[in-house]
């Protein structure tokens, strides 16, 4: 009797988490989770969809989770901490590569490009990148995008790459977490650091940085963030992709016809430890990077050129199939 009665209570337990886990809030809207790898006014479409109501006009309701980084966004979802995962596509790469089954598949682009700037300790008029010869930047983890395209943008500057600073080398550390690169840059770690925003423009404001360079700029168009689920997520939810999906290029949409100022006012209870003008500011410079895509469709030589750059840093050894890891179905749907 005990047994059954303890049987009857963790099937009754699972079935109240997994209901809370993904089940209807109140207003009968459906949950979803999404672990975002930083929260960033790079990703202000996402913000935009969030604050306009476009997820809720779908039935949907938004939690999100910080994770910090794209092999802790990767974790939460394949933990199932998470639904959606938001990160560099680089992460369902690897993922794809160790031979797992149920696999992270790409279903919707947000940026086009790097998000990061190179922030030194002093102001340079006229900065060329022969001033970081012998210089130590502090990059994030290895294998991630903003590491392995700074390493990209170095190489293509003609710059060598090492840890004999007195040989003239350029040395990229990858010992700090990502969440503490800015506070180790300001606490005296490295030379110049790459930051997003906010980050970077708080840090110049308060006069402990000075942005250089946009890596976007220098780096070229690759699939930078996207959405992505589980296999297995995806083939159950089809609707529920779809719906998140049609949100999403609603954002992407008000992004591209909207202000820097229309766009700042609507975001900002995301980001209330900043000022108006500061998000402006920042809006329009990621604005004026053409940081943004218009719609949500991840293309083949975007992935090709991401992969492009995952090999000159040594990071990949095979180049997965686009149509194993990119789901364009959903996003071709919402733009119709």
């Amino acid at each position: 009797m005990r047994k059954i009665k303890f049987i009857l209570i963790v099937t009754l337990s699972f079935i109240l988490l997994t209901f809370g886990m993904t089940g209807c809030n109140e207003q009968g809207l459906k949950k979803v989770t999404i672990a975002e790898v930083t929260h960033s006014i790079f990703y202000a479409p996402q913000y935009v969809a969030i604050e306009a109501g476009y997820f809720k006009d779908e039935g949907i309701d938004v939690q999100l989770i910080l994770t910090q980084g794209a092999d802790k966004t990767m974790a939460a979802l394949l933990s199932n901490e998470a639904q959606v995962g938001f990160m560099g596509p680089e992460a369902s790469i690897y993922v794809y590569n160790q031979g797992s089954k149920d696999y992270a598949i790409n279903f919707a682009q947000v940026t086009k490009r790097d998000g990061t700037f190179l922030v030194g300790r002093t102001e340079i008029d006229s900065f060329n990148f022969d001033m970081l010869k012998g210089k130590q930047i502090i990059g994030g983890r290895k294998g991630g995008m903003p590491e392995m395209t700074l390493e990209y943008v170095l190489k293509n500057q003609g710059l060598t790459l090492g840890e004999n600073l007195a040989e003239g080398n350029t040395q990229v550390r990858t010992d700090i977490q990502f969440a503490a690169m800015g506070g180790a840059f300001v606490g005296g770690e490295g030379d110049f650091v790459t930051l997003f925003e906010p980050t970077a423009t708080q840090l110049e404001e308060q006069g402990q940085g000075y942005i250089l360079a946009s890596m976007g700029q220098l780096s070229g168009e690759i699939p930078y963030t996207a959405y992505s689920a589980l296999s297995s997520y995806m083939a159950k939810n089809p609707d529920m992709i779809q719906k998140f999906t049609n949100a999403i290029y609603k954002g992407q949409q008000y992004v591209e016809t909207h202000t820097a100022e229309e766009i700042a006012d609507l975001i900002a209870p995301q980001f209330k430890e900043m000022k108006k003008e500061q998000l402006v500011k920042v809006v329009q410079r990621y604005k004026d990077n053409d940081t943004w895509c218009t719609d949500p469709i991840l293309k083949e030589e975007s992935l090709n050129r991401l992969m492009d750059v995952m090999e000159l840093a040594g990071e990949l050894n095979q180049r997965p199939a686009y149509q194993e890891l990119v789901n364009t179905t959903f996003a071709e749907e919402a733009v119709k």
